[in-house]
């Protein structure tokens, strides 16, 4: 072997920079990374509190060390009551642990003299204590965050990759692991510069397997935003904590091996209309846009299901026709139940267990959680709640009836899990969330312009015709509202939640039912007193719908008292009074289409008249809006009217009567009224 002979200060370069090199490759015990001294309050030396302190603080480091690296314990009584936390990573023996924690109780002293709280985070081991009650709290405060300074020259595989391996780790070291050690590590291949990806996640012991699922799972969440692109990472707090490298900086053979994803099955990188950012309208929380994993463990059975799961999605993905326009619709057939069942692990790897950080809303059925499946294909996964009365005949009602509906104003359901006490529906994601957390917010109503209000209008009008006569079912919705639609990346409507449809076969189109379900201020009189249930149900609906929306005012939720005025009263009344204008959210300013808008609020109130045979279908509801040059007959009186006197009437009385044409023809804009009939 022939050695190359080098200078002096190429030697001394070579041996500092392996040096550097080392240390950066395996820190040791001795590295501190982050420490907080809170503002508690401060105690003196020879006080009380210093007595209960130095206490606790002393038997810490050989209990911990004794007890799989863990311990927490509180001494002395209020004021001067002290609490401490210990936990030492997973892969440190006693030893390192012991004196990894002896190091942490010197630092605290120096780094925060006298504070009565005070945290320290070293590579192996992290100790805090208060005088505050911290113990029982599942929080995990004192997050701190550490990036690795590099880059890698394939960010995007190396984003989806980490969210993966995270993933999988997560619900290995919340579901997977001992008890006694709730820690798991994983590697994954990467490329060629690196190799592979190695991932470390720990809770500390005395959380439940579910409480830490959830905090592993809001760190997850938090890697796209810190760490996108970077050669590595961690996260830190009191509670759980998590590390990636390209790398291995653990001790230890890795618990999961992970199968690097193929080219089809690998998520899809984030693009401009789907970006690894947060929510909008949302503060210091980010979604899990990182979220790719599978659940992966031990158990050859968990991985075979994670196969099927990616077969069908592909399979699923690849029978859609690319051809088809969004508008045009046709049925895809659905062979049975079990075609579309889920497994619960994949659902909560793609959820990071369910994250509050991941929590879309909330409804009477339970909630609705961001995921993102093996395929890369963005979720929301309705997460029955168990209290919730929909059982399992309801929710294979929602899966036939869902499943075999498709249309541009229609959400799109994906799939069905029944396991474990868990009922979950999963749809397809509709990035804008619901219109009421957009349309009855006073700092985001502006984002709805008038020209967007009009769009969902007449997309929600052309979902319901579709469900009403044009799909191959006859579905009757019964819950329609704001919160159950749903808007896309271009403001889109997509009617959602099928759970309390109800399909009638052939030509039925009406019924009466002994369940009344829905929610009030949007339901039809008849069928809220009688259960009388028929498609002009849903016309009501979208009647209270569509004023909600040019007046921006919840229905259920607005109330004069004193006037004994709901916003149905609330607009016949203008209407009566020829004050119309009035009506119009006040954010919208003069930035609207005057007939668009008289237009909606005159099919509005036809909508929601009383007799349900005055109210037009939803095909009559769909012309009427799609040609200014089609007349309006005048509406009567609408359901539920409480008559109050704040606004003059110019002597019309009280209710018009349908059969004179004095009180009846009051058209807004002053056209001829004549009986409209679609072709």
């Amino acid at each position: 072997m022939t050695v190359q002979s080098r200078t002096p200060n190429q030697a001394m370069s070579i041996i500092v920079s392996s040096f550097l090199f080392l240390l950066y490759l395996a820190p040791s015990a001795a590295y501190r990374f982050g420490h907080y001294c809170d503002d508690y309050g401060n105690y003196t030396a020879n006080s009380t509190y210093a007595t209960n302190l130095n206490r606790l603080l002393s038997s810490l480091p050989a209990n911990a060390s004794s007890s799989s690296g863990f311990f927490k314990s509180t001494t002395g009584s209020i004021p001067d009551e002290v609490s401490a936390l210990a936990l030492c990573r997973g892969d440190t023996n006693s030893s390192s642990c012991l004196s990894c924690l002896d190091l942490a109780i010197k630092n605290a002293a120096q780094l925060c003299p006298y504070y009565r709280s005070a945290a320290i985070f070293f590579d192996d081991c992290h100790l805090s204590y208060s005088n505050q009650l911290f113990l029982s709290s599942t929080d995990n405060v004192h997050q701190y965050y550490v990036a690795n300074v590099h880059n890698v020259s394939n960010p995007t595989l190396l984003n989806e990759l980490v969210g993966y391996l995270m993933n999988a780790t997560a619900v290995s070291a919340a579901y997977n692991s001992s008890d006694k050690l709730k820690y798991s590590t994983a590697e994954v291949g990467f490329d060629k510069e690196f190799n592979t990806i190695y991932g470390l996640e720990q809770c500390t012991p005395d959380l439940t397997k579910e409480e830490c699922g959830q905090c592993l799972g809001n760190l997850v969440g938090l890697i796209p935003n810190y760490f996108s692109g970077r050669q590595g990472g961690r996260i830190i707090g009191v509670r759980c904590n998590l590390r990636y490298e390209v790398y291995k900086f653990y001790d230890g053979v890795s618990k999961l091996m992970l199968p690097q994803p193929t080219a089809e099955s690998a998520p899809a990188p984030a693009t401009a209309t789907a970006p690894v950012v947060p929510w909008p309208g949302k503060k210091k929380k980010y979604a899990t846009g990182a979220v790719l994993a599978i659940t992966i463990s031990l158990v050859t059975a968990l991985s075979l299901i994670s196969i099927i799961c990616i077969c069908f999605w592909r399979k699923r993905r690849q029978s859609r026709n690319p051809a088809l326009p969004l508008d045009e619709t046709h049925e895809e057939e659905i062979e049975s139940v079990e075609s579309l069942l889920l497994d619960l692990s994949t659902l909560r790897a793609a959820t990071a267990n369910f994250a509050e950080v991941n929590k879309l809303g909330e409804g009477g059925f339970g909630a609705v959680y961001k995921g993102l499946l093996p395929d890369g294909q963005e979720i929301a996964v309705k997460r029955l709640s168990k209290s919730s009365g929909q059982g399992l005949g309801e929710l294979k009602n929602e899966l036939m009836l869902v499943a075999k509906l498709q249309h541009r104003n229609l959400v799109r359901l994906l799939g069905v899990c029944v396991e474990a006490h868990e009922k979950l529906l999963v749809y397809e994601l509709v990035p804008n969330r619901s219109l009421d957390t957009i349309l009855f917010d006073d700092e985001r109503r502006s984002q709805l312009d008038w020209g967007k209000r009009y769009k969902i209008i007449n997309g929600v009008a052309r979902g319901l015709l579709y469900l009403h006569e044009d799909s191959q079912l006859k579905i009757i919705h019964r819950d329609l509202k704001a919160s159950n639609i749903l808007l896309d990346v271009e403001m889109i409507p997509k009617i959602a939640d099928f759970g309390l449809a109800r399909l009638f076969g052939g030509d039925q189109t009406q019924g009466i039912t002994n369940r009344v379900v829905g929610t009030f201020g949007y339901m039809a009189p008849e069928y809220a007193m009688c259960g009388h249930i028929s498609i002009k149900s849903d016309v009501f609906s979208f009647g209270v719908l569509v004023l909600e929306i040019v007046t921006g005012r919840r229905n259920n939720g607005y109330f004069d008292p004193e006037q004994g005025e709901d916003l149905l009263s609330y607009t016949w009344e203008h209407w009566r009074a020829g004050t119309t204008t009035e009506l119009i959210d006040p954010s919208l300013s003069n930035h609207y289409s005057r007939s668009e808008m008289l237009r909606s609020i005159h099919i509005g109130l036809l909508c929601v008249q009383e007799d349900p045979v005055e109210r037009p279908n939803m095909s009559m509801v769909v012309v009427m809006l799609s040609s200014e040059t089609v007349s309006l007959k005048a509406p009567s009186r609408p359901a539920f009217y409480i008559r109050q006197s704040s606004i003059s009437l110019d002597n019309h009385g009280d209710t018009p009567n349908r059969n004179s044409s004095k009180s009846t023809i009051m058209s807004s804009n002053e056209v001829t009224i004549t009986e409209l009939e679609p072709r």
